[in-house]
C-alpha cells in the first residue's frame, strides 16, 4: 500500500471515530507541523501550544472533513489557523531572535556546500537573520512566505490552505519577500534570494 491510500485509510477511520488511527496520522504530520509552527510562532512553547491546538481542531473536525481538499492542505488550513490566533492573542507579536535553522529541510535559499568553519558561522548568521526578518513580518504575510519557500506548497495549493484567492497569495508573497529583502539589507547580511527553488514557477 502505497503511503497516499494508507492515508487515506487513517483519514476515513478517524474521521469514524478510531483514535489510533488518528495518532497515526498525527504521527506521520507531527514534524512537518511543529516545523511551521516554530517558524510561525518563533520559540518552542507557542509552537507546541499551536501545534496541539491545530491537532485538536483537526480531531474535532474531522466529521466534517469530506476530501474537497487534501488531508495536509485542510491540516495546514488549521495549524495556519492556530498560529495566527495565538501571535493575534494578547496583541503579542515575535520580533525577537527565532530559533536556528540549523536542521536541513529549512535553508531559505540559503546554499550548503559543506563549508569551511568561517563559512559555517557566516551561513548560520544568515540563516539567523532570515529566521528574525521572518519573525518580523506580519502573521499573514509570515505564513505564506513559510508555505511557500519552505514546505514548497504551490500557489493554488496555498490558497486552499488559507481560504484565499490566488492573487491574494501571490501579493502576500511578494510583498512578503519584498520586506524580508529590505530587513536582510538593514542587517548588512543580504544575499539575493533567486528566482529558483520554485520561488517564482508557476504552482
Amino acid at each position: 500500500m502505497n503511503e497516499q491510500s494508507r492515508e487515506q485509510q487513517l483519514v476515513s477511520a478517524a474521521r469514524d471515530g478510531d483514535m489510533d488511527a488518528f495518532e497515526a496520522l498525527v504521527h506521520l504530520y507531527e514534524k512537518r507541523v511543529f516545523a511551521l509552527t516554530l517558524r510561525m510562532c518563533g520559540n518552542p512553547e507557542d509552537a507546541a501550544e499551536a501545534a496541539q491546538e491545530a491537532f485538536l481542531a483537526a480531531w474535532q473536525g474531522l466529521a466534517f472533513f469530506r476530501g474537497e481538499a487534501s488531508f495536509s492542505t485542510w491540516l495546514y488550513r488549521l495549524v495556519s489557523n492556530a498560529c495566527v490566533d495565538l501571535l493575534r492573542r494578547d496583541g503579542r507579536r515575535r520580533a525577537s531572535a527565532g530559533p536556528s535553522l540549523d536542521d536541513e529541510e529549512l535553508n531559505l535559499d540559503v546554499p550548503d556546500p559543506a563549508p569551511s568553519p568561517q563559512d559555517a558561522a557566516e551561513l548560520q548568521e544568515l540563516r539567523e537573520e532570515i529566521e528574525r526578518g521572518l519573525s518580523a513580518l506580519s502573521p499573514e504575510h509570515r505564513e505564506v512566505l513559510i508555505l511557500r519557500e519552505i514546505h514548497q506548497l504551490r500557489y493554488d495549493e496555498i490558497a486552499d490552505s488559507l481560504s484565499l484567492d490566488v492573487g491574494t497569495v501571490k501579493s502576500r508573497i511578494s510583498r512578503a519577500r519584498k520586506q524580508l529583502r529590505n530587513f536582510l539589507l538593514k542587517s548588512g547580511n543580504f544575499s539575493p534570494l533567486p528566482a529558483s527553488k520554485g520561488t517564482e514557477k508557476e504552482g
